[in-house]
């Protein structure tokens, strides 16, 4: 038991620096976000979305079937708080950034492998292969839950976005705005969400004086 506790405080303080990793998204009080305060609000976006939600079979996209089931809520949550843990060590690298040079994808892919590989290690007498597990089913986006993580870890991204001052926006992140269908379409609920936050972002750019009809055609919208 001496051990295993000693473990889970030693993942608990490298937890702590996801309180300072700043991420590119700022708040509506004008500093920039921190990845826990990211991760939290998704996991409160998944307990207030909960009771609207339903599953299909844990296939891929083309092959859900109709059945409805009851959503794994605790795999959820565990899968939305686990997700960003790897960026204690491995540290956050932007949508924005992964764009302007898709290089930069192979070594955040790298140092997240060596993240949770490293937190599996710390913790091989409790529960590291459970966070392990859970951390490739999160970025494989195959299951139900794992799709819904996906796609409330992009909606929480462009809430945010919403909620700072426009001035905080990159032009990019105009047409940004309009490309978050892919990750919802499988399910009602979600592109319901989707759609509001979407439609908020731009009223947002519309008030702001920006040219929103020119975004969207620049989209295919």
């Amino acid at each position: 038991m001496t051990t295993e506790i000693a473990s889970i405080l030693k993942v608990l303080q490298l937890a702590e620096r996801l309180k300072f990793e700043l991420r590119h998204s700022y708040l509506s009080s004008g500093r920039q976000e921190s990845v826990a305060e990211h991760s939290w609000r998704m996991a409160l976006m998944a307990v207030l979305i909960e009771p609207l939600l339903n599953r299909g079979a844990d296939t891929a996209p083309s092959k859900i079937d109709t059945v409805a089931h009851k959503i794994d809520t605790a795999r959820l949550l565990k899968m939305i708080i686990i997700h960003d843990l790897v960026e204690a060590e491995a540290r956050d690298v932007s949508a924005l950034d992964l764009l302007r040079d898709p290089a930069l994808r192979v070594q955040k892919e790298a140092r997240e492998r060596a993240a949770i590989e490293n937190i599996r290690a710390a913790l091989k007498d409790t529960n590291g292969q459970e966070i392990y597990d859970l951390f490739y089913e999160f970025e494989h986006k195959q299951t139900y839950e794992a799709r819904v993580a996906n796609a409330l870890d992009k909606l929480e991204v462009q809430l945010q976005h919403n909620h700072a001052d426009i001035s905080t926006w990159e032009e990019i992140e105009y047409d940004m705005s309009y490309m978050m269908d892919k990750h919802v379409l499988f399910d009602p609920v979600l592109k319901e969400l989707k759609d509001q936050i979407e439609h908020e972002a731009e009223e947002k750019m519309r008030a702001a004086g920006v040219d929103v009809d020119a975004v969207k055609q620049r989209v295919g919208r």
